[in-house]
Parts: structure tokens; sequence; C-alpha cells
């Protein structure tokens, strides 16, 4: 029988999903008592406004714990493949990684992910190696390529 391995950060992430989902149904609730128990069209409107918001935040919280799902699944691919990056970069006192550093090994994973444009190892790869530079906007775009290239072959 495999060990159960859940982390804190699972634990965290769970908790604050159940009191966000929380926070939406009570959100759908008082905007149901705005529109239907409220006489005055203002608050019938913004009722009607606010009962939008949770299903927006729901899409939202679901499409990030589905990206954060997927995004560890290739990892464990690529660890039992041997193929994860290693953190070998240098640290400054306060823990972040040097930045020059992460930028001239980044150089390596970019030509890696231009000769193999198809391979979601190498795009996941050059996500960590965006994430070590500073850049997470690049970073979250190179792993949702990843994620689609994976799913899709």
């Amino acid at each position: 029988m495999p060990k159960l391995r859940i982390s804190k950060t699972k634990i965290w992430v769970t908790l604050i999903s159940l009191l966000l989902v929380f926070y939406l149904v009570v959100m759908v609730q008082r905007s149901f008592t705005l529109m239907f128990v409220s006489p005055e069209w203002q608050a019938k409107l913004m009722g009607a406004a606010y009962f939008l918001i949770p299903f927006v935040a729901a899409w939202a919280l679901i499409s990030e714990v589905l990206f954060g799902a997927r995004t560890e699944k290739l990892a464990r691919i690529l660890e039992s493949e041997g193929g994860l990056p290693e953190d070998n970069l240098p640290r400054t006192p306060g823990g972040r990684i040097v930045r020059a550093a992460a930028d001239a090994e980044f150089e390596k994973y970019k030509d890696e992910a231009e000769m193999a444009p198809g391979d979601w190892r190498s795009w996941f790869r050059l996500s960590c190696a965006y994430d070590a530079s500073g850049d997470r906007k690049r970073a979250r775009k190179a792993m949702r390529d990843a994620v689609a290239m994976y799913r899709a072959g």
C-alpha cells in the first residue's frame, strides 16, 4: 500500500479553499436576500450583480487548483525520469536565488525549449528557469504550455 503524502501546503490550500467556498455560499445567500426580499430596485440590481461574483471566484479557484494538480503530476513524472532541473543555484544570505546566476542558467533551458518546441518536458524546465529568474508571468505561461502539450499528446 503506497504511503499517503500530504504536505503542509496542501493542507493550507485545502483549508483556504474550504473557507472560500463557505464565503461564496454566504455570498449567494446574501444575493438572494437582496434580490427577492428587498423592495428597492437598486438593492435587487445589486443583489443580481453580487450573485455573479461567487461563480467567477469558483471558476478561478477550480482553475488554480487544477493547474497546481496538473503541474504536480508533471513534476512527479519528470522526477521519476530524473529530468527535473537541479536546484544548485547560489543564494543570497536571505535565501533568494542570485539573479545573475539564474539568468545565466536560463539560457540553457531556453535553448532546450527552442530545439524541442513540442516537448512538454523542456517547457516545464523552461518554466522553472523563468521562475528562478524572477519572471513569474512567463513561468506560469510556460507551465500552462507544458501542461497543454502533455494533455494533447
